[in-house]
């Protein structure tokens, strides 16, 4: 017979990367509660919500914090998702924390404080070094994406990833499971990423473990081409994407920005060898790669929008003060500034991001964001109305309003020379 019991009889700890964040002192953001010696049935007499899927989860009843049973996993079957769960009284908090990815996320606390760790996490959080607890690492391909962006978390910190452990992503990457994650889950992580402090550090990971190159190859083929020295003295445009996308970090926290950044330059992998280091008509040959990526792994069209539109357009907003009057417009018209202000602001810091993304360029001025986004201000001011009680009609109206609007492009490209 079942013994009453009440959630304070519960054997609990708190674990994970709230434990981890504690010791590290880094502001704790949510909570999860290992159970040791309960059942499933006990959860729900408690009034505990299951949440878990394919292991018992629940959320507590008045706090909402989750609280798991300890379980053990075996693989069985490909993919992150092959394993089968036990989750009996029997399962003790050490066999819990070995099924963990990382020795710092495999501590545990108890009610009065006191920190479980079995695996010598709080000495590798002390050397800050990012280290596999056992074998069964290998058997979870999502983990290499989860380290990766833990390392993109923690480098602030002096964080890097063991050897050993970065051997096991590379032979992660190198079985074919990682092609077994979905398109929704490798975008959550690498969207997550983009939120870090350091993304630049998740794509570095990614490369250098071969995962790169799998999941995203247009972007990982940049790293072996080069550009004029003249403009990127940092040559490789892979390299300069990574400093782009941390320039990018410096002026925005939008990860829409920080994506667009990733996105600016893959038609560069397109360039023949014959015409390196140059890259004519980069900008348009990458749009396809750009849909490709956003495609396959289901990116929202917020991120797809302006990605594409830094593709297309940023060496027109590097050359901002040698176009036509009649280019800007035309630039502004296939934009849409007169729509989607918010957005082309954002195209302007990707640009921006772009110029500062260069080796002893990283904070040099760029007026041509400025410029523009004053210019497309004043155009946007001019409306229909005037025309219409004109007396203009239908097709007239729209030529007029493209006329004023030329007109006051002349008009300020005129003043900016009268000021130089």
């Amino acid at each position: 017979m079942q013994t009453t019991i009440s959630i304070n009889d519960l054997d609990t700890y708190l674990v994970g990367g709230a434990v981890r964040d504690k010791l590290l002192n880094r502001e704790v953001t949510e909570q999860d509660f290992l159970v040791i010696g309960a059942t499933a049935a006990q959860m729900l007499s408690l009034g505990f919500t299951p949440v878990g899927k394919d292991f018992p989860v629940f959320l507590h009843p008045k706090t909402k914090d989750e609280y798991a049973l300890a379980r053990t996993e075996r693989k069985q079957g490909q993919g992150y998702t092959g394993f089968v769960c036990y989750a009996e009284p029997d399962v003790t908090i050490e066999q819990d924390l070995l099924r963990r990815d990382l020795t710092v996320n495999a501590m545990a606390q108890d009610k009065d404080g006191n920190i479980i760790d079995p695996y010598n996490g709080q000495q590798d959080l002390s050397d800050r070094i990012l280290r596999h607890v056992s074998d069964a690492f290998e058997e979870d391909p999502l983990r290499v994406l989860r380290v990766a962006r833990f390392a993109a978390r923690y480098y602030q910190y002096g964080f890097s990833i063991a050897s050993e452990t970065l051997e096991l992503m590379s032979k992660i990457s190198n079985s074919g499971e990682l092609a077994t994650i979905s398109a929704e889950r490798i975008w959550k992580e690498m969207q997550r990423s983009l939120t870090e402090p350091n993304p630049e550090v998740f794509f570095e990971v990614l490369r250098q473990c071969q995962a790169l190159e799998k999941i995203w190859p247009s972007l990982d083929a940049l790293w072996d081409v080069p550009n004029p020295a003249k403009w990127h003295p940092e040559i490789c445009t892979g390299v300069h994407t990574m400093m782009v996308l941390k320039s990018a970090v410096e002026k925005s926290g939008a990860t829409t920005i920080r994506f667009a950044a990733l996105c600016h330059d893959l038609g560069k992998g397109l360039t023949p060898q014959e015409r390196l280091p140059s890259h004519p008509g980069h900008e348009k040959a990458g749009l396809d790669l750009v849909e490709q990526i956003c495609n396959q792994l289901k990116v929202p069209n917020q991120y797809k929008s302006l990605a594409l539109k830094a593709c297309e357009y940023h060496l027109h907003c590097h050359k901002a003060f040698e176009l036509k009057a009649t280019t800007i417009l035309r630039m502004f018209n296939q934009l849409d500034v007169w729509r989607k202000v918010d957005e082309f602001e954002d195209f302007l810091v990707v640009c921006h991001a772009d110029f500062n993304g260069r080796l002893g360029n990283e904070k040099a001025p760029y007026p041509q964001r400025e410029f523009l986004s004053e210019i497309s201000g004043a155009c946007r001011k001019i409306q229909a109305r005037p025309f219409v009680e004109q007396g203009f009609k239908g097709k007239d109206i729209k030529l007029q309003i493209e006329q004023a609007r030329l007109a006051k492009i002349v008009e300020l490209k005129e003043e900016l020379e009268d000021r130089k």
